[in-house]
């Protein structure tokens, strides 16, 4: 059993979805290098205009830039192949960018407050012309970006965290456009930091959503969508000759990549080939579970006198 599973690694179709990860890593790459090019204009705008509100901004998406970097990295590192240290190859690297990302929200929106608070305890003078002129183009920038990850995989969490990011610039440069403008019109300074408070609450939400996603992935944890009560009764119920599931254990490697290892306890006459068939058929079926492990018994479990230590 052991054996034929070792050989059918090399040859199994895993759905790694290549295409679907090259075309998540050039769009990253691109809004990476479209983030990082305009934070140095950015920089410059907020020199010239005296502003802290675009130096502050700059140092956003300094933050954005190397998560988007890290991103891009995630995907390169993941398209290396499986070897005999790392089985499940490079994956999971995705999932940790992931959760890197979303704490890294997490330490964005704290800084968005801290320095809202700043401002609205010490309000100062900003140069409202120069802040819609670079805010216009910061908009532009963060459009661009946000399309260009609209068409990757968005239920990648990889994909996720970055457009999170590329969101909150984009948020960020709406929230200096308004402040500007309200700026040029009645010279109302505190309507900077009050739209950097809203725009650090939505960034908080998001990142919290990707946060939980990725860490319930790293604990392996079941997908969210998928009840492991149920495969059991499923499996006797339409499998002929099971008469017990147990030991049922379901993770995810990434979002497309689930896995699940259980023993069967099939009768006496049934063949354990056409068993093990006829399980994986219809765990692919009925839960779209496409690599499993199947331990095949008769009678008591092998590891009757573990089940104790691990229940």
């Amino acid at each position: 059993m052991r054996g034929s599973h070792a050989r059918s690694y090399a040859g199994h179709d895993h759905s790694h979805a290549p295409g679907v990860d090259a075309n998540n890593e050039w769009r990253v790459g691109l809004a990476a290098l479209l983030t990082g090019a305009f934070m140095l204009a950015e920089v410059a705008g907020g020199i010239i205009s005296g502003s802290l509100a675009l130096l502050a901004d700059a140092g956003h998406m300094l933050t954005d830039f190397a998560s988007l970097a890290l991103a891009w990295l995630g995907f390169r590192i993941s398209r290396r192949p499986a070897d005999w240290k790392r089985t499940y190859g490079f994956d999971r690297f995705q999932i940790l960018v992931a959760f890197a990302n979303g704490l890294a929200l997490f330490a964005i929106a704290a800084w968005i407050v801290y320095e809202a608070i700043e401002r609205l305890m010490s309000p100062h003078e900003v140069a409202g012309g120069i802040l819609v002129v670079v805010a216009v183009l910061g908009l532009l920038v963060n459009i661009v970006a946000f399309w260009l990850l609209q068409g990757a995989d968005r239920e990648n969490l990889n994909i996720r965290g970055a457009t999170i990011h590329v969101l909150g610039d984009l948020l960020g440069s709406v929230a200096a456009l308004t402040a500007g403008a309200v700026i040029l019109l009645i010279g109302w300074m505190p309507i900077d930091p009050l739209l950097s408070l809203l725009v650090a609450v939505i960034i908080l939400r998001s990142g919290w959503k990707v946060v939980t996603a990725a860490s319930h992935i790293l604990l392996e944890g079941a997908p969210e969508e998928l009840d492991t009560r149920a495969i059991g009764p499923d499996l006797i119920a339409n499998v002929k000759g099971v008469e017990d599931v147990h030991h049922v254990h379901v993770w995810s490697i990434t979002q497309a990549r689930r896995m699940v290892t259980l023993h069967a306890s099939i009768c006496e006459t049934e063949d354990s080939d056409r068993a093990v068939k006829a399980i994986k058929a219809r765990l692919k079926e009925r839960f779209g579970l496409n690599h499993a492990t199947i331990e095949i018994e008769r009678g008591v479990c092998a590891d009757a006198g573990h089940e104790e230590a691990h229940a």
